[in-house]
């Protein structure tokens, strides 16, 4: 373990670039994971992070100790609590961030149970999104072009290790995507805020996905030619729209109760 005593260190200038810029993060596929129960849940599915870095009064805690025992000595970096704060998002009292690859698909085979997000915004509800859909089970998370970055801090945070539990596929066509679904077999399920069939009586079993789409504006008509079936949430009198991460998990483990429980 190597102690860092200067702001100037390439790895530790390399943490902070990362976390300060969206650009840099899609240029060199890299993320930084921040606290100790993201970096476990990585190493468990990926193996050790490209480098760690804890707090020196933090390195003897057991869950930091742990991590330490699982990456090559000269990877892990020692800071002080104040140099900690300088590059992270998140308090010292985390005591650990790491540097890891993102991992990148940006073509896959679909999946038997899928979800496709559209051109949503907010980075914290993709996180949010994510975190769902890996408890429902599902096989791949489809995210078009202008989908907020699924691998930004805010989004890994709200996401609790689910990036790493499931499929994501960046930067895709969904209409193209959506009919070599079609194709296969499977049916596209397009959540729609009105006029469209109960999701209490719609059937969400089998091989589907299931579209959410822009905060503000839905599904793009182009994504909504391409769906088998629009559903939408009944909801009391008076109320317009859930949020989109709502839309998500209540849809998703719908399916989920109609499917069986997941693998």
């Amino acid at each position: 373990m190597q102690h860092v005593e200067s702001r100037q260190n390439p790895r530790l200038r390399e943490v902070a670039r990362l976390i300060g810029s969206s650009r840099d993060r899609r240029k060199a596929q890299r993320c930084v994971l921040e606290g100790t129960h993201l970096i476990g849940v990585y190493c468990d599915r990926h193996g050790a992070p490209e480098t760690l870095v804890v707090v020196d009064e933090a390195a003897g805690r057991p869950d930091i100790a742990a991590l330490i025992a699982r990456v090559v000595p000269s990877r892990v970096l020692s800071v002080s609590r104040s140099m900690f704060t300088e590059v992270a998002t998140m308090p010292p009292d985390v005591g650990a961030l790491a540097v890891v690859a993102s991992p990148h698909v940006t073509a896959a085979a679909p999946g038997h149970f899928c979800l496709l997000l559209e051109d949503l915004q907010d980075p914290g509800n993709v996180g949010t999104i994510l975190r769902s859909a890996a408890a429902a089970g599902v096989d791949q998370v489809v995210l078009s072009q202008h989908c907020a970055f699924a691998w930004s801090p805010k989004a890994l945070r709200a996401g609790q290790g689910a990036h790493f539990l499931t499929t994501l596929v960046e930067d895709a066509d969904l209409p193209a995507w959506s009919r070599d679904f079609r194709a296969l077999g499977g049916r596209v399920v397009a959540t729609v805020v009105r006029d469209g069939q109960s999701l209490y009586s719609a059937d969400l079993a089998g091989r589907v996905a299931i579209a959410i789409g822009n905060e503000g504006s839905g599904l793009s008509m182009a994504l909504l030619a391409c769906a088998d079936l629009r559903v939408t949430i009944p909801m009391a009198a008076g109320n317009e729209s859930l949020n989109a991460a709502a839309v998500a998990a209540i849809v998703l483990f719908e399916s989920l109760r109609q499917r069986g429980l997941p693998r």
